[in-house]
């Protein structure tokens, strides 16, 4: 064997590894709208919002502190600052809310757009030229959303729609500035970092809500809860992130195409939901629009 063909090999297990990791991310995250309504059945939105940062923050201080992980440089703290307001407060307080009015399942289609938003938002950073045919694909997938939305709220965006897009815009920039960050620093310590830097406004948010919005414990807001601080706020990200840093932001955003089509599938067989066939048909179009992006040059 070659030098060659061992750097090749290495280069396909590498990329082979990297996007197995993502798409563990995306299957984690896929559970996280189900899980937020189970949370949502004991707990208010600024109350789930608040308690599922303070756990995340605490459990990824543990796990800093327990590897002697050094503070990063001051050259990092801006994007992990971007990762704290986008995916450890913005995005989990937006969905909350717009949980409350909107279904799992078209919540699910309207995110759906965030790989669009996050490739866009990741190549202004960069500075990456992606072809016209992978902008015609965005484009076109987002006018499918759009017009999705405004159907199912009789041509007038809903509130939850509102908040929807508030949240897929701040989580694509942390999802874009964490996967540049992941290039630097291991994948865990950017999402650790994060929610530990996201700590004072999460326990502020807790200490505020919990006398205001009644709490009822039950075992699914338990276990929801548990998900989305565990999982969906941390571990889920430690793949993702270590996904981005291996195959770029670009295509990893694009394995997040399955996510939508993932939610539905749980909305449906473990909260008895059900969505319209123009719901499915949405969400079709969409896959089919990322994916023309994923084979378009980048």
């Amino acid at each position: 064997m070659t030098v060659q063909d061992s750097a090749t090999r290495t280069s396909a297990i590498a990329v082979g590894s990297g996007t197995l990791l993502a798409a563990l991310g995306v299957v984690s995250f896929s559970f996280s709208f189900p899980a937020t309504v189970w949370a949502l059945d004991g707990f208010g939105p600024w109350t789930a919002t608040g308690v599922r940062g303070l756990l995340a923050g605490l459990l990824a201080a543990a796990c800093l502190f327990g590897a002697r992980v050094p503070v990063p440089g001051r050259e990092h703290w801006p994007g992990l600052l971007t990762v704290a307001g986008g995916c450890v407060i913005g995005f989990p307080l937006l969905t909350t809310l717009a949980l409350q009015t909107s279904s799992t399942a078209h919540s699910a289609v309207v995110i759906g757009v965030l790989p669009l938003a996050t490739a866009a938002i990741s190549a202004a950073l960069t500075g990456r030229r992606p072809s016209r045919a992978f902008w015609t694909a965005a484009v076109l997938g987002a006018l499918t959303v759009a017009a999705f939305t405004l159907q199912q709220s009789d041509g007038l965006p809903a509130l939850g729609d509102v908040y929807l897009f508030g949240a897929l815009l701040v989580c694509a920039a942390g999802y874009a500035q964490g996967g540049r960050l992941a290039s630097h620093l291991p994948g865990w310590q950017v999402i650790a970092w994060g929610v530990v830097a996201a700590l004072p406004v999460s326990a502020l948010v807790t200490a505020l809500a919990l006398p205001s919005e009644p709490v009822r414990v039950t075992a699914e807001a338990v276990v929801g809860m548990a998900y989305i601080a565990a999982v969906s706020q941390f571990g889920g990200f430690v793949a993702w992130y270590r996904g981005m840093a291996a195959i770029g932001v670009l295509k990893a955003s694009q394995i997040q195409l399955a996510q939508p089509l993932l939610t539905i599938v749980w909305a449906v067989l473990l909260m008895g939901e059900r969505f319209s066939p123009l719901t499915a048909v949405t969400a079709v179009i969409v896959l089919g629009c990322i994916a023309a992006t994923q084979r378009a040059r980048d």
